[in-house]
């Protein structure tokens, strides 16, 4: 299934600097990053469950927050681009 996740980490201090940068990080092992705090996934709910688990680990819940979108497994239809990033497909190898 394709889930998005995005997050928005307070970023006033330096603790939060680097709980965005961690945050960050565990996403890019688990997705593609579409927008600076947007990635689209595609897993399981068993990994989906993981994830979720790793990044409440590292955010402040008083301070930061993640979102979660499960878009299933027809999102191609769910899923529309338009403008300068371009688009790609998130089941693909990223070719650079």
């Amino acid at each position: 299934m394709l889930v998005l996740i995005t997050y928005d980490v307070n970023t006033e201090t330096a603790a939060g600097k680097s709980r965005l940068r961690r945050v960050a990080k565990q996403c890019v092992n688990y997705g593609q990053r579409v927008q600076n705090s947007v990635f689209e996934c595609v897993m399981d709910a068993a990994k989906c469950r993981e994830v979720k688990a790793i990044l409440e680990e590292l955010i402040d819940q008083d301070k930061d927050s993640l979102r979660f979108y499960y878009l299933g497994n027809n999102y191609k239809n769910k899923v529309e681009h338009i403008g300068a990033k371009p688009s790609f497909a998130v089941t693909e190898p990223l070719v650079l």
